[in-house]
Formats: C-alpha cells, structure tokens, sequence
C-alpha cells in the first residue's frame, strides 16, 4: 500500500514552506549594505571605523566642531608680539627666544609657531627643564634660571590691529610681561563646506578655547549658528552631553583634530576625527577623515543617507518575496486556483532573494558623492 496522497502533499508543502522561509535575504540586507557603503566610503576619504557612527549619521542635525586644524589650516603663525609692561627689561626678540625655548618641548599647533618665529628670526634658543602642560591651561617650564609660563590670554584682553587673533599670555615669574597674537588662516574648502552642511539641514557651532572675541569673528565669517569659546576640554565633554539632551539635535556629531579633543569625539554620538590629527582624536572617533577637509563630511553625510535607504530596500526585497512566497507554499491559493510552489522552485525563489538584495547593495559602489 503506497503513500497517504494526502500526506504526500502536505510533506511537499511543508518543505517549500521551510526553504521559501529560510530568512537569508533578511540576515544579510543590512550587513551587505553597510560593508559596501563602509568600501565605498574609504574609495573617497571617509574611513568608518564604526558602523553604527555611520548608520548614525543619518539622523544627526547638530555639529560641534572643533576650531584649530578643523575649520582652519592647523598652522597658526606669530603676527604680533606685545610687551605689556611700562619700560620692560624684555625686548620682543628677548620675549620670543624664551617663549619658544619653554614650548620647545610641546606639541601643540600655538606652540609650534612660536617655535618656528624664533628660528625665522635667527633667534637661538637656550634649553629649557622643568616642562609641565596641563591640558587647557598652558605650559611652564624653566628657562635660564626663569619659570616662563605661557597660557590663555584674559578674556578681555584684545588687539585692535588683530581681532580676530589667538592670545597667549607670557609671564616671567609672577610678573605679567608679554603678549603673542597668532592666526590661523581658514581652510579654502571651509566656507563652502559650511555651507552644504547647514543645507542638509545641520546646525553648526563652533567650540574652541579661544577668547570670544576671536571665536566671534570667525563664526561670523563662516555664518555658523553659533559657537562657544574659552572652552575646556573637560567643557567640550559636557558641551556634547547638554547638546544630546536637546531633543531636536537628533544626535550629536562631534569633529576635531587634537588630543584635548579624545574625550568630546568619544561622548558624542558621532565622532569625526581629521586624518591629520592626534593618534588619540583619531581612536576616539567613529569616523576618520583622511584628508582633513569638512567637504569629505559632505560625503560622508550623503554616503550615510544612501547607505541606509539601500538597506530599507533591502529589508523591502526581503520582506516581499517571503511575504509573496510563503502563503503560496503553503497551499493557501491551491482550493481557489490550484497554485503550489514545487520545492525546487521554491529554493529558487529564497536564492533569487538574497542575489536580489546582494545586488542592490552593490549599487552603492558606483554612488556619486560631492
């Protein structure tokens, strides 16, 4: 006595029901378009280290960004040097050579080009002990038997011939004796990334520990939406953590170059770090920037809002073919119009899927990007 038909039939149907179900095009729809996007992303400069940073990046509408080889070059030069007191021992040169010679030992860009004003002057610079920087603040450090400390300049202190100029202050001891105004001139690419970026609907302000009347005057050059100044890296952190509890910020992207800027990169909830930076910037952040230019966020925004509309497609595709296949594997339609779906060709339909949404993602290699 040979098989129950009936049984026969619904073995049949069970089988085409499991493999139509087999829920591969769905595994894989997200994943297959965030590795492509992230491969996409690295051809134009845009180095994801974190897939989330990039799904994330979608619904950001809030950057913080960091000043200093951000928005400018990163290369401040000296162009005013200023005695402050009333018949000083000190000459300018006197002021530069032992400035230069306690910021010998650090890295920092306002340091670097007070050392370089003193070797274009010929200036030759004694050696310097006792260095200590306190991360915000200055440094200090002893020079021919003097501590030489170097720091923010008071808030209120300005340079009519310099507005828009960084401030330090040099003091010999306790006594206040001199002033050195550097500038930084803003990248070419900056003003028209700026504005792209507020045109993807982004509100831009500018974080720097510069006084704010040198903030002001860059913020309003730039038409940003705001900024703060005489900032701490500590302020920056808590800057980050007021701007996420603002609703309507939509996620807070965080982009800056610089040591002072780890723990702001890491608390926000996108960090973008300049290929040009610190080791440090660049292991806190999610995304690097190879070539240092905001035009490369620019990209990588609309790389972010390609890559996650391709994997609602996806997710679409997937949805789609297991909601059209399985009711028909299941011999739903078969009392009505004597549909079945052989086994055989059900597994065609579950690999046809996942092909479908493997090509999709595919596209995005060939996106064009500003």
């Amino acid at each position: 006595m040979g098989p129950n038909p009936a049984f026969l039939h619904g073995l049949i149907n069970a089988v085409a029901v499991l493999i139509i179900a087999c829920p591969c095009a769905l595994g894989i729809a997200t994943p297959v378009s965030l590795v492509t996007g992230i491969g996409r992303g690295a051809q134009v400069g845009v180095l994801v280290k974190d897939a989330a940073a990039l799904e994330r990046l979608h619904g950001a509408h809030t950057l913080l960004i960091d000043k200093t080889g951000t928005l400018t070059i990163g290369r401040p030069e000296v162009v005013a040097i200023v005695l402050t007191e009333i018949n000083s021992a000190y000459t300018e040169d006197d002021l530069l050579r032992l400035a230069a010679a306690a910021e010998s030992s650090s890295e920092h860009p306002l340091a670097r080009a007070i050392v370089t004003a003193a070797q274009d002057r010929n200036i030759k610079l004694p050696a310097a002990t006792d260095f200590n920087a306190e991360a915000g603040s200055g440094i200090t450090a002893t020079v021919e038997g003097k501590t030489v400390s170097i720091g923010r300049a008071p808030t209120d202190t300005h340079l009519d011939d310099h507005p828009d100029a960084t401030l330090v202050a040099i003091k010999i001891g306790d006594r206040d004796v001199g002033l050195i105004a550097l500038a930084d001139a803003i990248k070419e690419t900056t003003p028209d990334a700026i504005v792209a970026l507020q045109n993807l609907g982004l509100k831009i302000f500018m974080v720097t520990g510069d006084r704010d009347a040198a903030a002001k005057a860059v913020a309003d050059k730039l038409g940003l939406d705001g900024y703060h100044a005489g900032v701490t890296p500590e302020d920056k952190q808590t800057l980050v953590r007021d701007h996420q509890k603002d609703a309507s910020s939509g996620g807070v992207i965080f982009a800056g170059d610089g040591l002072n800027d780890a723990p702001a990169l890491a608390a926000a909830d996108i960090g973008i770090a300049m290929g040009t930076g610190t080791d440090v910037a660049m292991n806190s952040a999610g995304i690097v920037l190879v070539k240092s230019e905001l035009t490369a966020l620019v990209r990588a925004i609309h790389l972010s809002h390609a890559t996650l509309r391709n994997i609602h497609q996806n997710l679409f595709f997937a949805f789609f073919y297991n909601g059209l296949g399985l009711p028909v594997a299941a011999g739903v339609f078969y009392p009505l119009f004597g549909w079945l779906l052989n086994p055989m060709l059900a597994g065609v339909a579950m690999s046809l899927s996942s092909i479908s949404v493997v090509l999709n993602a595919l596209r995005l290699r060939q996106l064009k990007l500003p």
